[in-house]
């Protein structure tokens, strides 16, 4: 009997122990792995929109404010990071970008800025000096509306400089290629061959021949010949994607486009540590691959936040520039051509039906007024047939084009824009060419869709456009060129404030993709990422923001990119 109660009070004395120590443990202050301070900190927060410091504990975010509350949470182990009054703002976040492609094209022959198709043909003349016979020539980035002569080229440009070596070049939109005869040969187009669903190939009017220029998706016939990239050179592009925009402050981007291979290569890429960035990818759709994908449910989060599948991408049009965005009535510059309707409608709209059941999003490219219009319709039909789907968060990527009718139509819906501001001054200098002054009021219409309450997200629509954001934010409060051109901003009404440039580019690109709770603004128990700018750019003049940069960029509580001066 007493060596019962010995045990009873061993076991208390035990317990009594254990509540003491675990007391203890509870008193002992939280110190931070990781402190900002002496800053000037943009939050994104309503509840606290500045503060001047931040400590980090593991990949989420501590505490916000003042230098004094913060240093309180400095202990023996704390890395301290004085900023100098330098500015720190949330993560950036492209909402529209294509990330295999942004890589693809700084290996590959690169054209933005040329002014003449002579430039683009001395570039393929030397490649070509460089490789085998029958190796193929692959560029991208060309503009026939930078060039004196602002019409499209010829295969007859490209023949002189490479007779042996099939060559296809993509328009700076993605929208349209250029290739030489030895492409059309091989590819087996000629005057017989007819323009594929969604696509048209490019015909001298006198003989009906092709000149070597396919719009769409009768760029297909020619890029399906292109021999695949090897999986080390898929994961060069990865990786160089992901060190430019890092480098360009961005911490994460939504995918505009991803194939099966290509979402089994980021999966690789982050389960061995190659890939620290944050992807939102859209599976290319309709396709067998996003139907068994949304069979299986949405994928959030994985890798430690590192990749989410929850929505389907589709293409309901062409481009602007390339004049196969569809539009409700002809180009103004190309009477009887209203561009090209893309998709299967029928099908589109089963996929939208079967995302709105499954948790899935459905973001689809729509640039012309007739585009954006179809899309409208389909969405708000699907939306009545799931009505129990409310939280759908359905988006139209670009938007370009709107007719007024269809502006106010977005916000009851629940339809997000997701926009590229820098899209507007590329284009400002020949839109009016292809629609006309009047269709211009609904056209880049920012301030129109904001005014009735519509979200909407930024992007650049890389490789299209440059990747860096601090270049849409000034596209969006400007409306210029980098040249300040023109005066007070290519319709000015349509200009944004910067609080409302940079919430497109954190909060709501977070909103977008359901992670508002997560990203988007410097808030206590949030994922660690920010950008720390070499300018405070609420209020430096514009222009200034163009020269700003990111100094160092924190992902999860890391520094992953810093500057060397």
């Amino acid at each position: 009997m007493r060596a019962y109660f010995k045990i009873v009070i061993l076991i208390l004395l035990g317990f009594v122990l254990f509540l003491l120590s675990f007391c203890r443990a509870k008193q002992l202050p939280t110190y931070a792995d990781l402190v900002l301070v002496n800053g000037n900190l943009v939050t994104m927060d309503t509840a606290n929109p500045r503060a001047q410091a931040i400590a980090i504990k593991g990949d989420k975010i501590l505490q916000v404010g003042s230098n004094e509350e913060i240093k309180k949470l400095i202990g023996g182990e704390t890395e301290s990071i004085d900023l100098g009054s330098k500015t720190v703002i949330p993560g950036l976040i492209d909402a529209h970008l294509h990330f295999m492609g942004l890589g693809s094209a700084r290996m590959q022959l690169n054209f933005v800025g040329t002014a003449s198709k002579e430039e683009i043909i001395d570039q393929v003349a030397k490649r070509v000096a460089e490789l085998q016979k029958e190796e193929w020539v692959t560029g991208r980035g060309w503009d026939q509306n930078d060039w004196p002569v602002k019409k499209f080229p010829t295969y007859k440009d490209l023949d002189p400089v490479s007779p042996r070596n099939p060559v296809t070049l993509r328009r700076i939109d993605g929208h349209a290629s250029w290739v030489n005869s030895l492409a059309l040969k091989m590819a087996g187009i000629d005057e017989k061959t007819p323009d594929p669903p969604g696509g048209k190939i490019i015909r001298d009017p006198s003989t009906g021949k092709p000149i070597g220029v396919l719009i769409d998706r009768a760029q297909g016939l020619v890029s399906s010949l292109l021999p695949p990239p090897t999986r080390e050179r898929q994961k060069e592009m990865a990786l160089l994607a992901a060190k430019e925009c890092l480098s360009l402050g961005l911490t994460g981007i939504h995918d505009a486009g991803a194939g099966k291979e290509t979402i089994d290569l980021y999966r690789e890429l982050i389960d061995t540590g190659g890939l620290n960035f944050r992807i939102y990818a859209m599976i290319r759709g309709p396709s067998d691959f996003a139907d068994a994908y949304m069979d299986e449910g949405p994928e959030v989060g994985y890798g430690d936040n590192r990749l989410t599948i929850r929505s389907i991408k589709i293409s309901a049009d062409g481009a602007l520039g390339s004049r196969g965005a569809a539009l409700l009535e002809p180009y103004s510059d190309d009477p009887g051509n209203r561009g090209l309707i893309t998709f299967d409608e029928e099908r589109a709209y089963k996929t939208m039906v079967k995302a709105l059941r499954s948790g899935f999003q459905v973001c689809i490219h729509a640039i012309g007024d007739r585009a954006n219009r179809l899309v409208l319709d389909l969405y708000e039909r699907a939306f009545k047939e799931v009505p129990e789907a409310q939280d759908h968060r359905f988006r139209i990527e670009h938007a370009q084009i709107l007719h007024p009718d269809d502006l106010p139509r977005f916000a009851p819906l629940g339809i997000i824009a997701s926009m590229q501001p820098t899209h507007a001054t590329s284009d400002m200098y020949w839109a009016g060419d292809r629609l006309g002054t009047e269709r211009l009021a609904g056209a880049y219409a920012w301030k129109s869709l904001l005014n009735t309450g519509v979200v909407i997200a930024g992007g650049s629509d890389a490789p299209v456009e440059d990747a860096n954001p601090l270049w849409g934010i000034y596209a969006a409060i400007t409306r210029q060129d980098h040249k300040g051109w023109p005066e007070g901003g290519w319709y000015p009404e349509q200009r944004v404030s910067r609080e409302e440039a940079l919430k497109m580019f954190t909060i709501n690109a977070a909103y977008t993709a359901f992670e508002e709770e997560t990203k988007g603004t410097l808030t206590s128990g949030k994922l660690a990422d920010m950008v720390v700018l070499s300018d405070d750019i609420m209020t430096i003049p514009p222009a200034r923001i163009l020269q700003a940069k990111a100094l160092m960029t924190i992902l999860g509580g890391k520094v992953v990119y810093k500057t060397e001066d």
